[in-house]
């Protein structure tokens, strides 16, 4: 297995996953759930600086149903209630406190002994909960756990339209929104989340797409539950784990052309930024050498910007495009480079398009095809290894009505498809998903940063392409993670990304 991607289970197998690990065992189990408890109340608190931090004052609505998903919540409470005294919390009880199983009922008996007057209660009655009408700054739903079977209960349905009608600044569900099950009822009342943080395993219904509004965000709370025995599955998460390779101590006799060449290939008049924004992170990911070849008008002023590069200018269309006559300047140097980038700022002038079937057909390296260069037969043409960057709509362009992957050819590819949850795969073989990034992502720009990011990694391990995306989509996830607590989600520029290049990168660990 790869120690950096643990495997997205059904809920059987999280059944049979919970019984090996802890076998019912209550003293086996309560330290896990500690471990859950604290593990959320950190992430929770660090994805809360996305909006300012949690105030000194902030409440917490606490929804608790029978077993372990309520515990998890309970403990999470306590551990935000000691770092903030002058927090407080409610907690609704949605089937009473008193049908608690043992480990709840003792987490909430340690909630009220270490927070005493701060935490106020109610119980399952609809009186009870239906005066909820205060703002709260999280909202913390540990209702149902993936042992739920649907409908709710209609009281608990009553109970999640009452909450979801809340002002809650940030909705967090403990490991998957109460409602939600693997039938893929749409129509049906669920809990909804801002962000569901999956404890200790993922489970295949926070990441079916027929979910999303219900799961918001997705965060993977790693509690050692796989070890290194582990296979990995159909679907996986990606871990932080896939970076700390590229975080080592270098080789003090290393050279530049140890860490590869990267040729950029983009750019027009009409769009110039964004082939400027892939070299700008080609640079700030590491990459040894970068030439890229762009319109002639524009790179004396690219050289300017980044002079780290090697500018190459390119004939033009009369539209200021890049012109076929220009072919050979690419040809004479392509044998420097380690992987080629296609792409970014292209444009879509047919002569252009001609231009990159060209180049893509006879590419010696690995190539990444981004953005313009996303089209069916640039996607298709050559046999060199390829990774595709599309978002869902050109995803829809390059497929055309079919699967890619069975081209006369037998090549394979790498597609890492951008969206709410980026998810990379290889020739339509299972799939690794990254729970990183946000929606400070949505934003002119951000796809050309992780071409870049992309194809520096091509380039120093050409031979693994799947390597390379999935340490690219999580890199620049956690960068923009990082990017949001420091700046928030709104008042930021895209390029701002690359200076968070470098904390994400020392945040990981072997």
């Amino acid at each position: 297995m790869n120690h950096w991607a643990h495997p997205i289970v059904g809920c059987e197998e999280a059944r049979a996953l919970e019984t090996r690990l802890f076998g019912g065992d209550e003293a086996r189990e309560w330290p896990a759930m500690q471990r859950a408890g604290r593990a959320l109340a950190d992430a929770v608190l660090l994805d809360y600086e996305e909006i300012g931090g949690f105030p000194a004052d902030g409440s917490i609505l606490v929804l608790v149903g029978k077993g372990h998903n309520g515990g998890d919540a309970l403990l999470a409470t306590q551990a935000i209630l000691q770092r903030f005294p002058g927090a407080r919390a409610e907690v609704v009880f949605a089937f009473g406190e008193r049908k608690l199983r043992p480990l709840a009922a003792r987490a909430w008996r340690e909630l009220v002994h270490a927070a005493g007057g701060r935490v106020v209660s109610r119980g399952p009655a609809a009186d009870q909960w239906a005066s909820l009408t205060g703002e709260y700054s999280i909202g913390l739903d540990g209702v149902f756990g993936f042992q739920f079977r649907p409908p709710l209960p209609p009281e608990v349905a009553s109970l999640a339209n009452r909450v979801n009608a809340l002002s809650i600044r940030l909705r967090a569900a403990v490991d998957w929104p109460s409602g939600v099950s693997e039938e893929d009822d749409r129509h049906a009342t669920v809990f909804r989340a801002d962000f569901t943080y999956a404890t200790g395993c993922v489970k295949t219904p926070v990441v079916n797409g027929l979910n999303a509004a219900s799961v918001g965000r997705l965060r993977y709370l790693d509690l050692g539950f796989f070890g290194p025995e582990t296979t990995e599955g159909r679907l996986n998460v990606l871990t932080p784990a896939v970076l700390a390779p590229l975080a080592r101590l270098r080789d003090p006799d290393s050279d530049k052309r140890d860490y590869g060449h990267v040729f950029i290939v983009g750019g027009s008049r009409d769009y110039p930024g964004a082939i400027l924004m892939t070299v700008l992170a080609a640079l700030r990911s590491g990459a040894g050498l970068v030439t890229a070849f762009v319109p002639a008008s524009l790179a004396p002023a690219f050289a300017a910007q980044a002079p780290e590069a090697m500018w190459v200018g390119w004939p033009e269309t009369a539209k200021g495009g890049l012109s076929v006559a220009g072919r050979p300047l690419l040809d004479s140097k392509l044998e420097r480079a380690t992987a080629l980038v296609i792409g970014p700022g292209l444009g879509r002038e047919p002569e252009t398009l001609a231009l990159a079937v060209g180049i893509v057909e006879s590419s010696p390296v690995p190539v990444v095809i981004d953005a313009d260069a996303l089209q069916w037969d640039i996607a298709r043409a050559g046999t060199a290894p390829r990774i595709l960057t599309p978002h869902l709509g050109e995803l829809k362009r390059v497929l055309e009505g079919d699967d890619f992957y069975g081209s006369p050819a037998g090549r394979e590819a790498v597609v890492a498809i951008k969206g709410r949850l980026t998810g990379v795969t290889l020739s339509g073989r299972g799939g690794y998903y990254s729970p990183f990034g946000g929606p400070v992502l949505a934003r002119g720009g951000s796809g050309d940063l992780l071409a870049g990011i992309i194809g520096t990694l091509l380039a120093q391990s050409p031979d693994d392409a799947l390597l390379a995306a999935v340490r690219g989509v999580v890199w620049h996830g956690l960068a923009a993670d990082a990017l949001a607590r420091a700046r928030g989600q709104v008042a930021v520029r895209t390029t701002e990304l690359l200076d968070y290049l470098p904390a994400a990168l020392r945040s990981t660990r072997e």
